[in-house]
């Protein structure tokens, strides 16, 4: 069993707050081991008939748990698992649960009730950096070509057939499921150019056609894809200035595995490094700091700052990743500065060790590593 501490102690810390925790995270991710592993639980596969029928009396099941610590996988098999935790939240708050799923809690008709102020939740990541060491995984960059489900993570080599299982088990168990969409080419074709072209501008009319659905049909895919958290929008940030980017979202794919796999990056190459590392920080920043509100920046002179956090009150901030802090250019900063004169501003790279911090003329920047740069983050960040 691969323990992975950082999410165990989130849970219990929030089962103190809660008696319900929202457990969400893409298939594969780890939500079943890191449930098994927690101490003195009790597991219902909610994929499995008999189970479900056993809770087909929400009360009748709730009074036999007794007090009980409680792992209900794959909720969303249920008939209506949003009045069965709406029970537990306020009738039986002794029981202890904690539900999973592929999705946000609102995804369906299925899910009547959003728990609002019943529940706490924890959005499971793919593999992050203090996940590695847990996992044995000692070089980074098996973490960014393979990705960061542990199954395709820890395996040799993942085969080709893994990543089209996924795909297929993805759209079966979670699209069906939920959405009940037709045309499964189209969708899984857009899935597809979406991953091969992560982290760029999003232009729906550029996967209409190669989809074969209209331009309506690809902003509904993207949104089920956000919602099941297969795909990232990172909207641009903007306070009005006539000279900024203010509606093109950029696109991140869940995971740096599929990415690569999807582009056919095979074998480690210098140039693919500074992409993948743009990935893996948003992915920390995801796990860390449980939020989606994640901008990036450009202007109409095409200076553009990788990702810009809003604390609520206070000035953003701009950070600009990079695989190696060589590679940094200052430019697009000094611009971001001008427009954002509070602004802080930091370059998180791969092969910094210990924080520093640079004068560009009046322009101050610290370099970080990542630990560093989230250790420090996480005590101040307050999502806007």
């Amino acid at each position: 069993m691969w323990l992975r501490p950082f999410w165990t102690e989130r849970l219990e810390r929030l089962w103190k707050a809660r008696s319900v925790i929202w457990f969400p995270g893409v298939r594969r991710a780890g939500k079943t081991t890191i449930c098994r592993s927690l101490k003195s639980i009790e597991y219902f596969d909610c994929e499995l008939p008999r189970q479900r029928r056993e809770m087909d009396d929400p009360e009748g099941f709730l009074k036999s748990l007794d007090g009980k610590r409680v792992v209900l996988d794959e909720v969303h098999r249920l008939r209506n698992p949003s009045e069965l935790l709406k029970i537990a939240a306020d009738h039986y708050p002794k029981v202890r649960i904690i539900a999973t799923g592929s999705s946000t809690l609102g995804a369906t008709r299925k899910f009547r009730d959003s728990l609002t102020g019943r529940k706490a939740e924890l959005w499971l990541t793919p593999a992050m950096s203090c996940d590695l060491e847990s996992l044995h995984v000692k070089k980074l960059k098996d973490r960014l070509y393979r990705g960061g489900l542990p199954p395709f993570l820890l395996a040799d080599q993942p085969r080709e057939g893994d990543f089209q299982e996924w795909m297929d088990s993805y759209w079966a168990k979670d699209i069906q499921e939920l959405f009940r969409l037709d045309r499964r080419r189209s969708f899984l074709t857009f899935v597809e150019l979406l991953l091969t072209s992560s982290g760029g501008i999003f232009e729906a009319t550029r996967f209409a056609r190669p989809s074969e659905v209209s331009r309506t049909t690809i902003a509904n895919y993207l949104s089920i894809l956000e919602t099941t958290f297969v795909a990232h929008v990172v909207r641009p940030y903007s306070t009005g200035k006539i000279a900024e980017i203010v509606a093109a979202p950029k696109v991140y794919g869940f995971d740096t595995g599929f990415v690569c796999y999807f582009r056919g990056w095979h074998e480690p190459r210098r140039d693919d490094m500074g992409l993948l590392w743009e990935h893996y920080v948003l992915n920390e920043l995801h796990a860390r700091l449980q939020t989606r509100r994640i901008h990036y920046w450009r202007d109409k002179q095409g200076h553009e700052v990788d990702f810009v956090l809003v604390r609520r009150g206070q000035p953003p901030l701009a950070i600009e990743c990079k695989w190696s802090a060589n590679d940094f250019e200052v430019k697009s900063l000094k611009a971001f500065a001008t427009r954002y004169p509070k602004a802080r501003h930091f370059v998180v790279a791969q092969d910094v060790d210990r924080t520093f911090t640079k004068r560009f003329d009046s322009l101050e920047v610290t370099y970080s590593s990542l630990d560093s740069f989230m250790d420090n983050l996480a005590g101040e960040f307050e999502p806007e």
